[in-house]
């Protein structure tokens, strides 16, 4: 199952040890790291271009989290979530991050949409070159530095657990298709609706955009917006 993981190099950083847990993380949520599935350190440090002990230091750190668990003289398995426990991961996140962005409406500067919009476009680029863990990287910064508009420092750690612990298990056939493209253009738009001062808009947005985690971007149909 790893031949099918598409990890990038990443080189000598500052940051090594984090480097490698976002790029996890990101595979983690994206779907290309799979529940119950066995992954040794050496292997995924081969994938992404560096050392074993990095790796295990940001594994670790995902086994921390409760995203993987140790599995003695093998490595790391990815741990399993229920369609019942991302559903209520889901709502959760839809009854925090709905409300947070459209407060941010009246308290963003021009200096921060300025600053939002290259990440939106970024990731709208990364959509429409199929790189799913830089979409997930991208879009992950994009949100959560959107919601810290709001204030509240421990809303944003929350929102970003919640995120980590998501899996998106649709990505890769929408990503293929050409079809994640529109939802990544969904953050250019929350960009325009906050400058428009449009609140309703906005809040129709974010659920939808939201309700993609549990449906196209979970590999599922979605109900036609009105």
């Amino acid at each position: 199952m790893t031949d099918a993981l598409e990890l990038p190099a990443l080189g000598a950083r500052t940051s090594l040890r984090g480097q490698v847990a976002h790029a996890l993380r990101a595979a983690l949520v994206a779907g290309q790291m799979r529940p119950g599935e066995v992954y040794s350190a050496p292997t995924l440090a081969a994938r992404l271009g560096v050392s074993a002990t990095p790796v295990r230091e940001a594994m670790l750190d995902l086994v921390k989290e409760g995203l993987v668990e140790t599995v003695r003289n093998k490595g790391f398995r990815v741990t399993e979530l229920s369609d019942r426990e991302l559903d209520n991961l889901t709502e959760i996140r839809q009854l925090i991050e709905v409300p947070t962005t459209v407060r941010v409406i009246g308290v963003a500067t021009a200096e921060d949409i300025a600053r939002l919009r290259p990440i939106a476009h970024r990731i709208v680029e990364v959509a429409e070159h199929k790189d799913l863990i830089a979409y997930i990287e991208h879009d992950r910064r994009f949100h959560l530095e959107l919601l810290a508009l709001a204030g509240n420092s421990h809303l944003v750690s929350l929102v970003g657990e919640l995120r980590a612990r998501s899996r998106l298990f649709g990505l890769t056939r929408l990503a293929e298709t050409g079809e994640l493209v529109p939802s990544a253009r969904e953050h250019v738009a929350m960009l325009d609706l906050i400058e428009a001062g449009d609140r309703a808009g906005l809040e129709r947005l974010m659920r939808v955009h939201i309700g993609h985690v549990r449906g196209r971007w979970a590999g599922r149909a979605e109900p036609t917006a009105d």
